[in-house]
C-alpha cells in the first residue's frame, strides 16, 4: 500500500513483498528577518521574508525486506547531483505548497555480506523546498 511519493523514483510503500518506509521526518519552517541597530535604543527588527523550507528523514534500505540497498542509494544519490526537483506526498497530501529537491544524503552501510553485495542501510535524506 502506497504512503506517499517523491517523484516517480521514490515510492513510500508496504506490502508482502516490499517495505520501503520513512523515519523521523521533521520539518522546519522559517522565516527571515533584518536587525538594524539604532544609537541610544533597542534594535529594530524587520520581516523579510518567508525563508526555505527544510525536512529531513531516514529510511533503512534493508535487503530481506525487498529493497535493493546498492540501486536505491545509487538512485538517490544522481537525484541529489542532477538537481531533481518533485512534490513530497504523504498519504494523498503535499507537503509545503512546492516542489522539494535533496540537498544532502548522508548514508550507513550496516550489514555487507562476502563479496561486497550492500544487505542494509540507513539513509539521512535532507530536502529543501524548490521554488
Amino acid at each position: 500500500m502506497p504512503i506517499g511519493s517523491w517523484g516517480p523514483g521514490l515510492v513510500f510503500s508496504v506490502s508482502d513483498k516490499k517495505v520501503l518506509t520513512f523515519n523521523d521526518m521533521s520539518r522546519t519552517v522559517a522565516s527571515e528577518w533584518a536587525t538594524h541597530s539604532r544609537i541610544g535604543l533597542k534594535d529594530q527588527v524587520e520581516y523579510l521574508r518567508p525563508a526555505l523550507q527544510k525536512l529531513t528523514f531516514t529510511m533503512e534500505l534493508n535487503a530481506l525486506l525487498g529493497v535493493r540497498p546498492r540501486a536505491m542509494l545509487d538512485k538517490l544519490c544522481e537525484y541529489a547531483e542532477t538537481g531533481r526537483v518533485y512534490p513530497l506526498v504523504i498519504g494523498s497530501r503535499r507537503i509545503g505548497k512546492n516542489k522539494w529537491r535533496i540537498t544532502n544524503l548522508s548514508e550507513a552501510w550496516e550489514t555487507v555480506l562476502n563479496r561486497g553485495e550492500l544487505v542494509r542501510a540507513k539513509v539521512t535524506v535532507t530536502m529543501e523546498e524548490y521554488l
